[in-house]
């Protein structure tokens, strides 16, 4: 006879520590971008900023992606609600951690701003690093551009999110590379037109500490980032139903059912593998009268370490 050989897996991490990791990287990136920021040059030298802000994200995945999915940006959460890969009520708790940990971020940096003698001023001080358009922005960039810019680049921010943590498909090693680098690059862009963060959340923070006419231009840097997301969660679900299509006559081993791209995303981490008698091994099992053990599955069929690692529907 054959054993079944249970799927080892760990425990689904609950959803106040998901809302936890949210916030903490959300205040770990904020913390490093703004303090970047500040202390140098972001528009006349956007490179420090953006590979600063880039490699939080980057380290920020790595260490928290496993716990909550790895969002840190309320685009990132809109583009996985629209696209199947988080519950609603899930989607709004983790945009309100984000908010959280953005703003105590903030804060934090802008404490340590108020203890450098030669920063007088300390809401000018983020004044620097706050986004705007017009006479607010570096390059006084109009609104339609920086609405266009923040559109496209949070859609594709989205896009290699949603690409790069797809499931079975995805490498969870590589993933926190792609979107960090990601970053980096729409980053440089957005620094020299407005500081644009393409994240609406950091967006609020420093304009919370900034001078008023940053809270009064908010509402861009929420619109814009939150209409390219959904623009990417919209395209990626066409593409899950593309595939999902391609893939329906493949069958799970795991759990012989049809290896829909739905799949990838599911939660049932302890379903028995079971590898499927063929006609001669219970041929040679009667014959030699002895009782065969499947061997473990492979790693790869045991544990799916990218959904595991960044899972957005376990919530």
């Amino acid at each position: 006879m054959t054993t079944p050989v249970q799927a080892v897996s760990e425990p689904q991490p609950g959803l106040l520590a998901r809302l936890s990791a949210e916030a903490l990287g959300s205040m770990f990136i904020v913390v490093v971008a703004v303090g970047v920021g500040i202390f140098s040059n972001p528009g006349g030298a956007p490179v420090p900023v953006a590979l600063a802000a880039g490699l939080t994200v980057t380290v920020a995945m790595l260490a928290f992606g496993h716990v909550s999915g790895g969002h840190f940006n309320p685009a990132i959460t809109l583009g996985n609600l629209i696209a199947g890969r988080i519950k609603a009520v899930a989607a709004v708790a983790y945009l309100a951690a984000q908010l959280i940990g953005s703003v105590i971020g903030a804060a934090l940096v802008y404490f340590v701003v108020t203890t450098v003698p030669v920063l007088t001023n300390a809401r000018a001080a983020f004044d620097v690093v706050a986004p705007g358009f017009g006479e607010h922005a570096a390059a006084q960039t109009q609104m339609a551009g920086v609405l266009m810019v923040e559109i496209l680049g949070s859609a594709l921010l989205v896009a290699v999110f949603l690409g790069a943590t797809a499931g079975r498909r995805a490498v969870p090693a590589v993933a926190p590379f792609a979107v960090g680098l990601a970053m980096v690059v729409l980053l440089q862009l957005g620094q020299v037109l407005g500081n644009l963060p393409f994240n609406p959340a950091r967006a609020t923070a420093q304009a919370f500490f900034s001078s008023t006419w940053a809270i009064e231009g908010l509402w861009l840097f929420w619109v814009a980032p939150l209409m390219g997301a959904a623009l990417a969660g919209l395209v990626f679900r066409g593409f899950q139903g593309f595939t999902a299509a391609n893939d329906a006559d493949i069958t799970d081993v795991r759990t012989g059912t049809h290896d829909g791209v739905h799949d990838d995303f599911d939660t049932d981490h302890d379903l028995a593998v079971d590898a499927p008698d063929t006609a001669d091994a219970k041929a040679q099992e009667s014959s030699s009268g002895k009782n065969t053990v499947s061997p473990a599955p492979s790693p790869a069929a045991a544990t799916d370490d990218a959904r595991d690692f960044f899972d957005g529907k376990k919530g």
